[in-house]
């Protein structure tokens, strides 16, 4: 059977948590192929990142890890209590977390700087506000709002992913900014292979530079919303707005000496301790009622594009908002596979209506261009229509 990004054509679920091996690992944005790498399986039936979740539990020597942190940090303290190092965050409960345990634990001097929500929620707003409240000094860099809503919409259309605009800024703003202002060190929270993406990348403190530098001769190679570098150019689009979204030179990383760090190398990474802490520390709120899509309040609730970055990935894979929630709850030990199962059975692929007009009216389309650019990105070996409605062909057990 045809399948769509190059997607494995036999479905398997994960013997361990509740994610199948049509999860798609991270990837280079700016480089984005419609043909996905997924997550590894091993010869048991068990995810890569329940493998690395076990080498947490059991092989990791987290309080040697934490005295590499401490080497890293007093190599770049500053003495006179000038910016030391460059914290991106959205005044979410990791950014929260992060920022607060380098000042108040390791006296660390952060900046903290935001690549901000296409449409902030009012609870996002709040909760930003309340982290800069901590006494935190913030660099919000607001790309062209005209150049950002046009290639969501190119993002969506070309590549049924609206949140790429979002992800390709968040990349790179922590060493644009740290390069700018001369601070070498960035400390960004988990890496990508918590989640499933290459496991290598998670043995290492430092995220690769090919997520944020590139060579500048290639911008002739790099997309942006499915849609070339030279061809928004020649739309109108200023290379001043557009570097934003584009990766570094590595001479001006490595002229910087800029290091990307993973505070989740040091500290073990659990998503619910850091709402905790942010709860505890800061006056951080969660949502009052459930996030559409899965069972979490406290998760990614900035964004009103945020729910359609989970519903296209489980019409795109299968997998939705509480697949991936469930499974890292299953990984740090909070819920049983089977409690598991039943959440993403009831809560998976829930359509996020709330913010649907909202939606439609950011990225100027109505309801017959979305509806067709989401059956045309629904894979034949995942989907079939059955008198006029759409059925997930593969459930996990």
């Amino acid at each position: 059977m045809e399948t769509l990004f190059g997607l494995p054509e036999s479905v398997k679920f994960c013997e361990k948590c509740v994610v199948s091996n049509q999860r798609p690992s991270s990837v280079v944005e700016s480089k984005f192929s419609k043909k996905k790498k997924t997550i590894e399986f091993d010869e048991y039936g068990i995810c890569s990142a329940c493998r690395l979740h076990e080498a947490k539990d059991e092989n990791i020597d987290w309080r040697s890890r934490e005295e590499e942190l401490v080497r890293l940090l007093d190599k770049h303290r500053s003495k006179d209590g000038s910016f030391d190092v460059v914290v991106p965050g959205s005044g979410g409960k990791d950014s929260i977390y992060v920022s607060n345990e380098l000042k108040t634990k390791y006296g660390m001097t952060p900046l903290t700087v935001t690549w901000p929500p296409h449409i902030y929620t009012d609870i996002g707003w709040k909760n930003f506000n309340a982290w800069l409240d901590m006494g935190f000094t913030n660099i919000s860099l607001t790309p062209n709002r005209e150049l950002h809503r046009s290639m969501t919409k190119e993002a969506f259309l070309n590549l049924c992913h609206p949140f790429q605009p979002f992800i390709l800024g968040q990349k790179t703003i922590g060493p644009r900014v740290a390069a700018d202002w001369g601070i070498p060190l960035v400390m960004y929270g988990e890496s990508q292979a918590e989640g499933g993406s290459d496991i290598s990348e998670a043995m290492k403190p430092t995220m690769p530079p090919k997520y944020f530098t590139s060579d500048p001769n290639s911008t002739g190679t790099l997309r942006l919303g499915g849609v070339s570098v030279d061809e928004w150019r020649r739309q109108g689009a200023a290379l001043s707005d557009l570097r934003l979204y584009l990766p570094l030179d590595p001479r001006e990383a490595e002229k910087g000496q800029i290091e990307v760090h993973h505070y989740g190398y040091y500290h073990r990474w659990r998503p619910q301790d850091c709402y905790y802490y942010a709860v505890e520390n800061s006056e951080f709120m969660a949502n009052p009622d459930r996030t559409e899509g899965t069972f979490s309040k406290y998760s990614s609730l900035d964004d009103k594009i945020d729910g359609f970055h989970y519903f296209t990935t489980y019409i795109k894979f299968g997998i939705g908002r509480t697949t991936y929630e469930a499974a890292q709850e299953i990984r740090n030990h909070h819920i049983s596979r089977e409690e598991a199962v039943m959440l993403v059975r009831k809560y998976d692929g829930e359509f996020p209506k709330k913010y649907f007009q909202e939606f439609l009216d950011y990225c100027d389309l109505n309801e017959e261009q979305f509806w067709k650019v989401i059956d045309k990105n629904r894979s034949p070996h995942l989907w079939a229509n059955e008198n006029g409605s759409w059925q997930l062909l593969h459930q996990v057990t």
